[in-house]
């Protein structure tokens, strides 16, 4: 098969002829039609994440077809169009046996603990537990565009932040994760705020459902400026890019027990960002992380997406070649892709 490999970090990825993959006893074989690139990828490979080792194909957010399937696959046929969380989970530790499988105590992840859907086809595990069938009116590209991205931004809102009809949710950080967390929180009835530094990030937030945006870089009092705006602060605070001023933004955004989800990646120099704790005790705030949503949560999402009412497809700036994706991934921490790119051609 054909595959977009890196074999150091941080230089070019170059397309290769690799063996084509095998399906686990439990697991399934998907030929990929469509896959997000996302800053995850990124951080792999910079390097970023101990599960990469090299050479790599990286690559998460995918849709497909069952291509083949190991013997121990009960609930999938060949032919089945599918996509599948970007955490995986084993089934059966505490964390999966508790509907957990997003944080999985022997977690797989395409593209990080192995190789990923940056080819032509990729080797999922535990399929039966893990894969999601797709509405047939749902294209291949509009499904790779939930990723790991929407998804995870569907949880943060919804589940981890449980945002309210007229509730005030303030987006800090308008890439994938934030334009997506705006579309979700807006369609929940709440009033939306998104913040970043690019304004045509901000541009495309207020066509998503932000009543408001704020471009951090013009506004040197931005915490203060989001709690006149709000009334005293906001109910929800995401931080959706990670970096130790955001989330630090993020929390001190909050009204007295207001609720922090951290969503944007962690990594590198600010693993260990400091965290206004002060705040957090004498206002009674909430702080939460989000990782990932279980492939059994995917329903509600999807019944919201065919009604209309969440509508990814208008993330999606643009789609490109699997040539066309390997250079595009390493010049994803520079921020210059406003949307979601998806490679749909292998």
């Amino acid at each position: 098969m054909r595959a977009a490999v890196y074999e150091a970090f941080q230089e070019p990825l170059s397309i290769q002829n690799v063996a084509d993959p095998e399906p686990a006893r439990d697991g399934v074989v998907v030929r990929v039609v469509a896959t997000g690139i996302c800053r995850s990828d990124w951080h792999g490979w910079m390097g970023h994440d101990s599960d990469v080792h090299l050479p790599h194909v990286p690559g998460h957010e995918l849709a497909g077809v069952v291509e083949s399937a190991g013997p121990e696959v009960r609930a999938l046929s060949l032919g089945d169009r599918v996509t599948v969380p970007f955490a995986v989970g084993c089934g059966h530790c505490p964390q999966c046996l508790s509907g957990n499988q997003h944080i999985c105590d022997h977690y797989f992840q395409p593209g990080f603990t192995a190789w990923g859907s940056f080819a032509e086809y990729v080797a999922i595990p535990h399929a039966d537990v893990n894969m999601v069938r797709l509405p047939e009116a749902l294209g291949f590209v509009d499904a790779a565009s939930l990723g790991c991205r929407f998804i995870t931004s569907f949880r943060a809102v919804v589940v981890q932040g449980r945002t309210q009809p007229g509730e005030w949710v303030v987006i800090h950080g308008c890439g994938g994760v934030g334009l997506s967390a705006i579309m979700i929180a807006e369609a929940m009835g709440a009033q939306v705020i998104g913040v970043d530094i690019k304004d045509e990030a901000l541009a495309l937030a207020s066509k998503l459902g932000a009543a408001h945006v704020i471009n951090a870089r013009r506004e040197p009092q931005l915490v203060e400026a989001i709690h006149d705006l709000t009334g005293g602060g906001a109910h929800v605070a995401i931080d959706a890019l990670g970096s130790a001023e955001t989330c630090r933004n993020s929390v001190l955004s909050l009204r007295k027990r207001g609720r922090q989800v951290q969503v944007g990646l962690m990594v590198a120099d600010y693993k260990d960002a400091l965290i206004p704790m002060n705040r957090v005790i004498a206002w009674e705030l909430e702080l939460r992380g989000s990782h990932g949503m279980q492939a059994h949560a995917y329903p509600p999402m999807l019944d919201m997406i065919m009604s209309g009412k969440l509508q990814p497809q208008r993330l999606i700036g643009k789609t490109v070649s699997l040539e066309q994706g390997a250079v595009e991934l390493t010049t994803m921490g520079e921020f210059a892709i406003t949307g979601v790119t998806v490679i749909d051609r292998f």
